[in-house]
């Protein structure tokens, strides 16, 4: 199984709800990094599994559409804890939507929101 990844960085605020998380439940910035990983057991005839130019184009407008906002005030995230864990499926969602590669089986997106802690989704390509 081949796996092509690119990450991504920029900076988007949020606040926790439905429970008491101390500072958290408060309006605060977090400088996410987002790692796309993309997954397959055949390349195609140019050697590739994706182009990574292709992979960098919808990584950077994704990333500009969450830059420098408030997760809570999207659509996306309405009626939803504005988790990592959330914020890794919905993004993930979202590229496995873009990328268009007939020998692509799965993409996984990876969210930091600080040096420590990140969450993960997979999505699976039928």
């Amino acid at each position: 199984m081949y796996t092509v990844a690119v990450k991504r960085d920029f900076v988007a605020q949020h606040f926790l709800i439905g429970g008491d998380w101390g500072a958290e439940n408060e309006w605060h910035s977090h400088h996410y990094v987002v790692e796309v990983q993309l997954a397959g057991a055949a390349l195609d005839e140019h050697g590739y599994l994706v182009d990574i130019v292709d992979i960098e184009n919808h990584l950077e407008a994704l990333g500009a559409y969450y830059r420098d906002k408030t997760l809570n005030d999207l659509p996306e995230f309405a009626g939803l804890n504005p988790s990592i864990e959330h914020f890794s499926r919905i993004f993930c969602q979202q590229m496995a939507e873009r990328i268009n590669a007939p020998n692509l089986t799965a993409v996984t997106v990876k969210i930091w929101e600080n040096e420590i802690a990140w969450a993960a989704y997979r999505v699976e390509i039928e």
